[in-house]
């Protein structure tokens, strides 16, 4: 999949920021060659190579016959006669050089945008190599697991018999993978994602309660377009009252608050003191899930609308600190679980299960009784300059303006995390008791039901 077809070059070719460190691919094509074919990705580094070496052939081209083209303009309101029609004539032919050689260039910066746009970062030596997720690698695991001295129920179950989860009707309402939390249901993923915004905050995160909507530039810049991501987001437009036609705003729905965080600071310089930034977006987030039909159909787990508490960050470009951050951040979504006394392992993700942006990729499993396994609850990822470049967010050193690196980690996301909350803490009289960290989020109420 390539970008939208009317590819706008915002700024003069000379200042028109590359999408990776040019530099570094020139000097290490192979890393770069590897990196795609680790994480799947077909693309012809020789033949962009050739695009760039044409095009830094043209910019001093069309600079100089620019430059030309001014300093005759300053000159013919001081000419008369024969002196002013000459370099009339001559400005005649140079702007049509000029015309022409523009067009040239435009033309190849799309492709030379768009080839960049498809590269993927390089990822750290510590990341697994395979194809897919049957090359994750087990990094840690923490809890035990629940026994029960009763037949457990499910979490469809044990939400319908207690009036909190009522999927039919929201099928009735949106369709397929939709639900109602209602009562207790509703106030428990309040409760969790309170408890979690909270939990940021006494660590000096600053909260965020950003747009849902966000431009295609935005998505573009974070990384989610183009590629495959772009199938899994909705488009926001409505009907043209006099063609009748439906028309797209330009603005789609985000999947996750990564996107409208992450860009808060598109097209700034930072100040180096001001790093890193610690942002926490707490939304609604939007998935069209095209592609997994017949998977996870039953209950909560793959649901079109979720709510999320997303950890954002921004820092020096560091890689021994972005790392230390990702540990950080990681610990942030750990603590959580294990304050609700869920077990959970880490997983290493794959070169070819974590897509091209991510330079290191970690999720966190959380067990889920009624799979009879873990089930992915959180993911954290580091992704370099990746992010920065195509957002062009920088900050100053006192030598030189740097991009910044950007982190990302999913703090908790609901209501798939509540899959392991009820069916984790299920009594045998088909109550749910509360967890405690959870109680003065819901006026000190021990259980649910009964």
């Amino acid at each position: 999949m390539v970008p939208r077809e009317n590819v706008e070059i915002y700024c003069s070719p000379a200042t028109l920021v590359a999408m990776i460190d040019l530099n570094d691919l020139r000097e290490n094509p192979k890393a770069y060659k590897k990196a795609a074919k680790d994480k799947n990705l077909t693309i012809d580094f020789d033949a962009f190579l050739k695009l760039d070496d044409k095009r830094k052939e043209l910019i001093p081209a069309v600079e100089d016959k620019r430059a030309k083209q001014n300093e005759a303009s300053k000159q013919i309101p001081n000419l008369k006669g024969k002196e002013k029609e000459e370099l009339l004539s001559e400005m005649k032919v140079l702007s049509a050089d000029l015309k022409k050689a523009e067009g040239a260039l435009k033309e190849i910066e799309v492709e030379w945008k768009s080839m960049q746009l498809m590269m993927p970062s390089i990822p750290l030596d510590r990341v697994p190599i395979g194809p897919d997720e049957k090359s994750n690698t087990e990094e840690s695991t923490w809890g035990d697991m629940p026994t029960f001295d009763f037949k457990p129920k499910d979490h469809v179950e044990l939400g319908e018999s207690l009036d909190i989860i009522d999927l039919p009707r929201a099928a009735n309402v949106s369709g397929s993978r939709s639900y109602f939390l209602k009562g207790d249901g509703a106030r428990l993923q309040q409760a969790v994602m309170r408890y979690t915004a909270d939990h940021l905050h006494a660590k000096g995160w600053t909260l965020f309660c950003p747009p849902l909507m966000a431009t295609y530039e935005c998505f573009e810049g974070t990384g989610f377009f183009p590629g495959a991501d772009e199938n899994q987001i909705y488009v926001v437009g409505g009907k043209n009252e006099k063609s009748g036609e439906m028309e797209s705003d330009d603005l789609h729905l985000i999947g996750t608050s990564e996107v409208t965080v992450c860009s808060y600071h598109k097209g700034e310089i930072l100040k180096e003191k001001e790093l890193p930034k610690r942002y926490a977006g707490y939304s609604a987030c939007f998935r069209r899930e095209a592609g997994t039909y017949g998977k996870d159909t039953k209950g909560l787990y793959r649901v079109h609308q979720f709510e999320k508490v997303e950890q954002v960050v921004l820092c020096r470009a560091d890689q021994d600190e972005a790392l230390k951050i990702f540990e950080e951040m990681r610990t942030n979504a750990e603590e959580v679980l294990q304050s609700l006394n869920l077990p959970y392992r880490v997983m290493n993700l794959s070169t070819g299960d974590s897509g091209k942006s991510k330079v290191f990729q970690q999720d966190i499993e959380t067990w889920m009784p009624s799979r009879d396994s873990y089930g992915e609850t959180h993911s954290c990822s580091y992704l370099g300059d990746f992010q920065a470049r195509r957002l062009n967010i920088r900050y100053d050193d006192g030598a030189v303006k740097k991009f910044c690196h950007t982190l990302n980690n999913t703090c908790i996301a609901s209501p798939r995390i509540l899959i392991p909350i009820l069916e984790q803490y299920q009594n045998a009289d088909g109550t749910i008791t509360v967890p405690e960290v959870l109680r003065p989020y819901m006026g000190g109420q021990e259980k649910i039901g009964g």
